[in-house]
């Protein structure tokens, strides 16, 4: 549950009755390929049961690109994933700065100035080396997140007499429609995390379950707020729906967005960390274990990330560029690819042509927001 189910009203706005669908649909779509991703690390031994022979992404994608290059599948898997990432973390950093400026407009400093006081609140990011200690600034993260979702609802609610169906659009714009398709498919997408997550779990057999669960009430609170907020604001909607709060309540929650955001950093920035760190030591057992080389892989990319937050001109429309490359390929396109071609020979007609109609959405999600992002950029730059 990320901030982008903040502009999920905005999505509705845009996309009328078929957003509702959408929300279900996407929801289904990434739940599939997340299971199918998982089930790309086993694999059948000789007495017929499933072995884990696989952990990571990286693993997935080197078994499957084997015949090529041993290691050009992870590579590609490395870094689009941590493209997609330190991306993360720099929206983080810029939607932080953003939301102090927003609750503080009497204190004369620029976005970019309180965008670096929010980067000094995480430093401490450089000494987290377990997954234990993002996974208990997540559970804070979705507390907040909660309690965001609670006061706009509670909110809406209180307006439930001007509620009206009337306010839902029956013809809508293909590129207004595409915005709404990325926001709501990009709301849901969890692949990177999931094969780290699986392989920590105390019973990964529940994993299927968990997914089921966790997508099906993501769902039903996902379009019960978007709903609710929607038909509160209508056309007044905003990008993202906080901004139509009265200025009593905005300022409380726009404090918790950014305590969100700040909590939400270090998970992203852990995973990409994680990831160059390995490759970095890989075959290095004394560097692997070096507190130095590790303290520096962390104060380079954190480093990093403020720069490109400060300096990056038009981020936003660079970060919808890639994206729309980077994002539908780990969700949609690669777990499709994937499947098929390590488990081909045992897969059923109707699993090939679920795995075969993914990559095709995934790669028509792709192109147009390619081409969105490009357009406006090429506007942008006159």
């Amino acid at each position: 549950q990320g901030i982008f189910v903040l502009g999920l009203p905005y999505a509705l706005l845009h996309s009328g009755y078929s957003g509702l669908l959408l929300i279900v649909l996407a929801a289904a779509l990434c739940c599939y390929t997340g299971k199918i991703l998982i089930v790309c690390l086993y694999e059948e031994n000789e007495d017929g049961q499933l072995v884990r022979v696989r952990d990571t992404y990286e693993d997935i994608a080197n078994a499957c690109c084997k015949k090529l290059s041993p290691k050009l599948g992870g590579i590609i898997v490395n870094v689009t994933q941590v493209v997609e990432l330190i991306m993360t973390c720099i929206l983080y950093l810029i939607v932080s700065g953003n939301l102090l400026s927003q609750s503080f407009p009497y204190i004369a400093l620029t976005e970019k100035t309180w965008s670096v006081i929010a980067f000094v609140t995480l430093l401490p990011c450089v000494f987290i080396r377990t997954l234990k200690i993002v996974s208990k600034l997540s559970q804070l993260c979705s507390l907040v997140h909660f309690v965001i979702i609670l006061v706009v609802m509670t909110y809406c609610l209180t307006q439930i007499h001007q509620w009206s169906w009337a306010k839902f659009r029956l013809s809508i714009e293909f590129e207004d429609f595409l915005v709404s398709v990325g926001v709501i498919i990009f709301s849901y997408t969890s692949q990177i995390f999931l094969p780290t997550l699986e392989g920590n779990m105390k019973n990964p057999e529940e994993f299927r379950c968990m997914l089921n669960w966790t997508h099906f009430f993501a769902c039903v609170l996902k379009t019960t707020f978007a709903l609710t907020a929607f038909l509160t604001w209508g056309e007044e909607t905003k990008e993202v729906i906080t901004d139509n709060l009265p200025s009593f309540l905005k300022t409380f929650v726009n404090l918790c967005l950014l305590t969100k955001a700040l909590l939400s950093y270090p998970l992203p920035f852990f995973a990409a960390t994680e990831i160059v760190y390995s490759c970095i030591s890989k075959g290095n057992h004394s560097n692997y274990r070096s507190l130095l080389l590790s303290q520096g892989v962390r104060g380079s990319f954190l480093l990093l990330t403020l720069l490109m937050a400060m300096f990056t001109p038009h981020f936003a429309l660079l970060m919808g560029l890639s994206g729309s490359v980077t994002g539908a390929a780990m969700t949609f396109l690669l777990p499709s690819l994937f499947h098929l071609k390590l488990k081909w020979k045992k897969l059923s007609f109707l699993e090939k042509c679920a795995d075969i109609s993914v990559f095709i959405l995934g790669f028509l999600c792709s192109l147009a927001g390619i081409v969105c992002s490009i357009k406006g950029l090429l506007e942008v730059f006159g």
